[in-house]
């Protein structure tokens, strides 16, 4: 480049960060180098319905990002066009869409003097005013204008990018992170368990229970997996868990959904409860110990990537844990619990006002979340990649002794594991969507310069 380059990032939720912003400002520093004299990659948040607070924390810890603004100053940049912290912008650059609404990248880089680059899942909007769109899949473009197609680039998944490179070289043998949670496989079985440490009847397994980190998916996904933890590890002693804690979670408030006085859903339901028990010596790790006596590993280090290649099995919630874990191939089994139906009121918009109604609001939420679950059919992104159900979704009122059942069928016969990780390594296909990605960044940005010339 002959100009120095400012890439404008416009991002939302978590799951973006991790799937999308993630492999992206990595493909980025890859293609255009490291000095930032000359390429400076800023992120700039927008409000999202599902955000913790914390994703301004979590995008600061990504090396290839310099500068970030938290969602709660997006809307006085977007109309004067000043960020919180009077940021200076070069002369030449562009604005990178991987989250929000598409309708902001116009805005932002017309006032900003940028082209504009769109990451478009499903649909892609506002192509007469945006330069360029990285697309998904070939349906997308062959839905707009022709005389628009040439701005189109089928990239493929990006979600699919996530932790890709982890696979394979650390299923081969036992990495660091599961000698350490593995250290203590005495400690994680029940007293049961303990009774008969000296006969164990089947090879010691892994289990990552990932219950998300939204509080309607934690009130719920907690409980039940540590309930269905304290089931499996009386059939099978020995067998080890572990939470690879979300990084918009404290342990405090992880622990928080696991105390019955805290959540009331445990007694309502009758799952487990356990306590949160933090190190007393420098190489110890943090747990959560339930009253049966079932230690549950606490993993802070994130991402994650090369403990979850260590698990036999993962017990997780929908959404972005899903697609990570399709691109590691880890076996999985999807919870989706309705128990509290009503309480599920993180919809946008007018749906969302209804939801939040007095007296009539949960009503209104169920009533939401049964037409979407009926509409959306498959949630888990390997499901949706392959159109089939390729690793089970368990959607209801469901009851541990049924998951538990699901549980132990698949540890007692591991050739069903194997077609579920085979399967899971098809349908994610070829990688290298943020690497094409990048590579229509820099074509937008090397036709500026040429059209300067």
């Amino acid at each position: 480049m002959r100009h120095p380059i400012d890439i404008l990032i416009l991002s939302n939720g978590p799951g973006e960060l991790a799937t999308w912003v993630k492999p992206m400002v990595q493909a980025l520093r890859q293609q255009l180098g490291d000095d930032r004299g000359q390429v400076r990659l800023s992120v700039v948040l927008s409000p999202c319905a599902n955000a913790s607070g914390q994703e301004a924390a979590i995008a600061r810890r990504y090396p290839e990002v310099d500068r970030v603004q938290e969602a709660e100053h997006f809307f006085p940049f977007l109309l004067w066009g000043k960020t919180a912290e009077a940021w200076d912008w070069r002369s030449h650059g562009v604005v990178l869409f991987l989250g929000g609404d598409q309708f902001f990248p116009v805005v932002i880089s017309r006032r900003l003097g940028y082209r504009s680059v769109i990451y478009a899942e499903w649909e892609a909007r506002w192509y007469r005013w945006i330069d360029r769109f990285g697309v998904m899949r070939e349906d997308i473009r062959s839905r707009v204008p022709q005389k628009y197609a040439h701005k189109f680039t089928v990239v493929g998944d990006l979600m699919a990018e996530a932790g890709r490179s982890e696979d394979g070289e650390n299923r081969a043998g036992e990495g660091r992170e599961a000698e350490e949670v593995g250290a203590k496989s005495e400690e994680t079985a029940s007293p049961h368990c303990q009774a008969e440490a000296n006969y164990i009847p089947h090879p010691s397994a892994l289990i990552g229970l990932l219950p998300g980190s939204k509080p309607t998916k934690l009130a719920l996904g907690v409980p039940l997996c540590l309930a269905v933890a304290e089931q499996v590890a009386a059939v099978r002693p020995g067998t080890r868990f572990v939470i690879p804690v979300a990084p918009s979670l404290t342990l405090t408030t992880l622990a928080m959904y696991a105390n019955s006085k805290e959540n009331a859903a445990i007694n309502e339901l009758g799952w487990a409860a356990a306590e949160l028990v933090l190190p007393t010596l420098p190489d110890e790790r943090p747990f959560l110990k339930t009253a049966a006596g079932l230690r549950v590993e606490l993993w802070t280090e994130a991402p994650a990537y090369k403990l979850l290649s260590q698990c036999s099995l993962c017990l997780t919630t929908v959404g972005a844990n899903t697609a990570e874990l399709g691109a590691l191939a880890v076996p999985m089994l999807v919870l989706i619990p309705l128990q509290q139906i009503d309480r599920i009121r993180t919809w946008d918009g007018i749906p969302g006002l209804l939801a939040n109604l007095p007296g009539i609001g949960g009503r209104v939420a169920a009533m939401m979340t049964r037409l979407a679950l009926r509409r959306l059919g498959r949630l888990a992104w390997p499901n949706i990649w392959a159109n089939a159900e390729i690793v089970p979704e368990l959607a209801g009122d469901l009851q541990t002794d049924a998951i538990t059942a699901i549980v132990l069928d698949l540890l007692d016969h591991p050739e069903k594991l194997k077609e579920m990780q085979t399967n899971l390594r098809h349908v994610r296909g070829q990688g290298g969507a943020a690497a094409k990605l990048a590579r229509v960044v820099v074509e937008t940005l090397a036709n500026d310069e040429a059209i300067e010339a």
